[in-house]
């Protein structure tokens, strides 16, 4: 509870009269601001925002999104844009497919919504690199995110290439579009200290060269307390209703940007989900405390396809959201914040044209009551107390306040909603087994090939950085030496330290071990007992990424792959970090694209094995099954890899990295129906280890 709260007694705030207008010079809605609310067209708007990210899903899943986001009662749809989805080269631009951002947000205007462009064009995200495309990192002298000429010229020409876009379009609320308000930057506060001098400079050039863009609407700046004018800063988090202080003006609303439906999942966090009580309660306190813009943090959280999540994060995203990866329904949360979203927007009369009134109603205890001249009143009766339920005076009738809840009463008098009273009943996802591909004779294997040294062409006398070397053209590099071993005694012990994420061992060409960091800790290393000939030796070190790091200072700096390789036998320890390496980025099935239907028969597949081994791909040919359904592949009997329907990667599975309770972190992987042809459809898998194949389904996905 804030400063100022504990006084028992009635406390008015007035609404603030200052009305800020971001210029236009063309017609359609004007969207301006003052310290109540987002003002659009002359009316104060109290609005409920859902973030949907376009490149999560596909375009044939846009319009059901958004559409059963709007009968959630959502008003906006809030989206990043994703910087290296669409410029992966150094000005070449992709804008197709589920990178048509132009048509999300028509979608989005087609359902008559208000949009939210949060441009960045950092974005972290859960997503690989936080959104910024590697290329940046080879640019000469640049420092990412702080004031270094070489970053702010690129970050400005994509941000400058976006906003024209939209203007071309016609997409902002000052031509006649849906979009009323875009992000600059992203959480910049938690790392502007890092930069010392460099900091405060980028933040003031960031808003200055957004708001000289003239979209017609306000930019804001999340977790930025000291966003320059008129530049709002908005809150990102769980508990915003009790932590936000207000934005930095009087003037400025107060706007929350990312509320946490629930917690993304990386292998080694444990899994975590969030209440709907929760999520409504802390909505409830915001609104009560000033708050006229919320936005959930997913909605929809959908799916990382192909290579696009961040270090260690799973292919699903956000399931637990209102909407779950597969675009249903989730109940009671979907439900419940419904309910809430309607009983406060029948306040909204007192809300956005009234007068706040703070009421101390005990220790934990609190009223907020908004009420206007004409008699109109609504209150939020606030208990903050998670462990007990008080009984409450207010206007001389008696009250009973759950734990951690906020009851809502629209004429002062009835409570018609408590956030800890959930009236929606639960809905549970139901799979039903589909497809088996559990005959070994629909299978055909393709072992990749293990590099030697001699088959190396990128040489080096040093340990290689894994980022800077594969440019992110693959997860995948190859570390090889030649090891001459002088001993009768065939034992040794290979020790590999690593900065990250994974290595597969191989001596000789066979597999003889294999070492993983976590979410928590990155950094690991595998000790290994090995056989050696006597003489020479081939030792191949795959070190692969789940991802790039998508978050903190100098991020242009950040390492991954091998630090350190010793070799211990009988007569010596050998450190061979200095040692005469050779180098291969990806795997030859990647060279070749032999998960493209064109591109299959560029190696010689052979019949299905049960040896299971390592680095194998595996393909099959299907039917498809029944038409307009959901689809999950069930890949719980294979270990890690990644997985192509059609030539489009669904994304990356682990299957083998388990929970503290022994599951897979996913096992489930949504295959959406637009992958999908009728018949002879080609399923590419890349088996890193040792899972089989022939314990795939593809099942049906539906709630029930």
């Amino acid at each position: 509870m804030e400063k100022g709260m504990l006084v028992l007694g009635l406390v008015a705030v007035m609404v603030v009269g200052v009305v800020v207008v971001v210029e236009s010079s063309v017609e359609g809605e004007e969207v301006s601001y003052d310290g109540r609310s987002l003002i659009i067209n002359g009316q104060r708007k109290l609005l409920f925002s859902a973030s949907i990210h376009y490149p999560r899903s596909t375009p044939e899943m846009w319009g059901s999104l958004i559409g059963k986001a709007k009968e959630g009662g959502i008003d906006v749809i809030q989206t990043y844009v994703f910087w290296n989805l669409h410029e992966p080269e150094k000005g070449q631009y992709d804008f197709s497919g589920r990178a048509d951002i132009v048509r999300f947000i028509k979608e989005i205007q087609a359902h008559g919504l208000y949009a939210s462009l949060r441009i960045g064009p950092f974005i972290e995200a859960e997503w690989n690199y936080g959104g910024l495309p590697f290329w940046l990192h080879d640019v000469p002298g640049i420092v990412y995110r702080c004031d270094s000429e070489p970053f702010k010229v690129h970050m400005q020409n994509f941000t400058t290439k976006i906003v024209n876009m939209m203007k071309s379009e016609n997409l902002y609320a000052s031509q006649g579009g849906p979009i009323i308000l875009s992000q600059i930057e992203n959480e910049y506060e938690m790392v502007e200290h890092a930069f010392h001098e460099k900091g405060p400079p980028y933040v003031r050039w960031a808003a200055q060269m957004a708001v000289a863009l003239q979209t017609g609407v306000p930019w804001m700046m999340c977790k930025q307390y000291d966003a320059p004018d008129p530049v709002i800063n908005t809150c990102n988090g769980m508990k915003c209703g009790v932590s936000f202080p207000g934005p930095n003006s009087p003037n400025k609303p107060w706007l929350w940007t990312e509320n946490w439906t629930t917690w993304y999942r990386a292998y080694g966090k444990e899994p975590e989900t969030r209440s709907a009580q929760d999520i409504a309660f802390q909505v409830a306190l915001f609104v009560a405390r000033n708050g006229t813009f919320v936005n959930y943090y997913m909605y929809h959280g959908g799916t990382n396809f192909g290579r696009t999540t961040s270090a260690f994060t799973t292919t699903s995203y956000y399931d637990d959201a209102p909407l779950d990866e597969y675009g249903f329904i989730r109940l009671p949360k979907l439900g419940h914040l419904k309910q809430l979203h309607e009983v406060i927007k029948s306040c909204s009369n007192p809300i956005l044209f009234g007068t706040q009134f703070t009421l101390s109603l005990g220790q934990q205890q609190m009223g907020y009551i908004y009420k206007r001249n004409s008699g109109e009143c609504a209150a939020f009766l606030v208990n903050q107390d998670d462990t007990k339920s008080v009984t409450v005076i207010f206007h001389n009738s008696s009250y009973e306040l759950g734990p951690s809840s906020v009851s809502i009463l629209p004429d002062c008098k009835n409570v018609v909603f408590n956030t800890a009273k959930v009236n929606v009943k639960n809905n549970t996802r139901l799979i039903t087994t589909g497809k088996k591909f559990n005959e070994s004779e629909m299978w055909q294997e393709f072992k990749d090939i293990i590099p030697t040294f001699a088959d190396t062409s990128m040489r080096s006398k040093t340990l290689l950085e894994h980022m800077n070397t594969t440019k992110d053209m693959s997860d995948y590099l190859w570390y090889t030496f030649s090891y001459q071993h002088e001993s009768s005694n065939s034992k040794a012990v290979l020790s590999v330290r690593s900065a990250g994420h994974v290595l597969h061992a191989f001596v000789n060409g066979a597999l003889i071990g294999s070492g993983n960091g976590n979410h928590e800790k990155v950094n690991f290393t595998l000790d290994n007992t090995i056989t050696l000939n006597n003489g020479s030796n081939n030792i191949s070190l795959l070190s692969v990424t789940v991802g790039l790091p998508d978050s903190g200072a100098f991020l242009e700096r950040k390492a991954l792959g091998l630090r350190r390789v010793r070799i211990h036998d009988i007569q010596n320890s050998k450190d061979l970090s200095n040692h005469r390496w050779g180098y291969q980025v990806g795997l030859l099935g990647e060279k070749l694209q032999i998960y493209l239907d064109h591109s299959s028969s560029n190696v010689q597949w052979r019949n299905f094995t049960s040896s299971n081994n390592p680095l194998t791909w595996y393909k099959i040919r299907f039917d498809a099954l029944i038409k307009n359904e959901s689809f999950g592949l069930n890949l719980g009997s294979m270990r890690k890899g990644e997985v192509w329907i059609n030539g489009q990667s669904i994304g990356r599975y682990w299957a083998s990295f388990l929970t503290s309770q022994g599951s897979p972190y996913q096992t489930w992987y949504h295959v959406p129906m637009s992958f999908l042809k009728p018949k002879d459809n080609l399923l590419v898998i890349l088996e890193e280890q040792n899972g089989s194949p022939l314990g795939i389904s593809l099942d049906i996905i539906s709630t029930i």
